[in-house]
């Protein structure tokens, strides 16, 4: 009943993630209107908002929202804010973030990241997928795993991304923290005025028709 009329490719839902069809303009739209819409206090939203940014500058890919969701909960935010929140990490920012982040902990870690280890990063990372595809398969046969691809993944990749990423994460969480809270506190005042403003006008129309019945004659 809600399967797609016309199946689409895998190409098509590749172009998808990376590119909405309606753009991530309106997809930003949708989840700025879910944020102002949730039923909570604004200070909790705009934690939560906070929270999903933050990890959006971790290299916990795949555990993102389990992430997000458990320093929601540590600081009292909003955990569906914060699932909304780590929106900040998508295919067009995580380069950016990836690049920043990486570069930056290197830097902090004392080991630069010149021109020739960058192009090296590739070859990490096709390393660390053929360890694990390795590692896999060695459950069910008599191959010995190899972790020598992740090791170097870890040291050169994984660790200087977090370390790298908590700075820029925390610099860009408490810029939306801060952005977030005064418009979420706004949008919730003008809909509550709006809704008072319904209800006047429904207890109003009541009266007019209470009125208006004890006026009619009696037979």
């Amino acid at each position: 009943m809600f399967r797609r009329r016309e199946k689409r490719s895998v190409l098509q839902n590749l172009r998808e993630a990376v590119w909405p069809r309606s753009g991530w303009g309106r997809a930003f739209q949708y989840v700025k209107h879910r944020v102002n819409r949730l039923p909570d206090r604004p200070h909790r939203i705009a934690r939560g908002v906070w929270a999903g940014v933050l990890v959006s500058f971790t290299p916990f890919f795949g555990f993102h929202f389990l992430t997000a969701a458990a320093v929601a909960w540590i600081i009292r935010g909003n955990i569906l804010a914060a699932l909304l929140a780590t929106f900040f990490g998508n295919p067009i920012s995580f380069p950016i973030i990836a690049v920043f982040s990486v570069k930056l902990g290197h830097f902090i870690l004392g080991d630069r990241l010149d021109s020739g280890h960058t192009e090296g990063l590739l070859r990490t990372f096709q390393a660390a997928s053929h360890d694990l595809l390795h590692n896999f398969w060695a459950i069910f046969t008599p191959d010995h795993a190899e972790w020598s691809g992740l090791e170097r993944f870890f040291t050169d990749v994984w660790l200087p991304y977090l370390v790298g990423g908590l700075a820029p994460g925390i610099i860009a969480a408490t810029i939306c923290y801060y952005i977030s809270l005064p418009i979420i506190t706004a949008y919730q005042n003008r809909r509550r005025t709006r809704l008072k403003e319904r209800l006047e006008k429904i207890r109003a129309k009541i009266k007019r028709d209470d009125k208006g019945g004890e006026k009619k004659p009696r037979d």
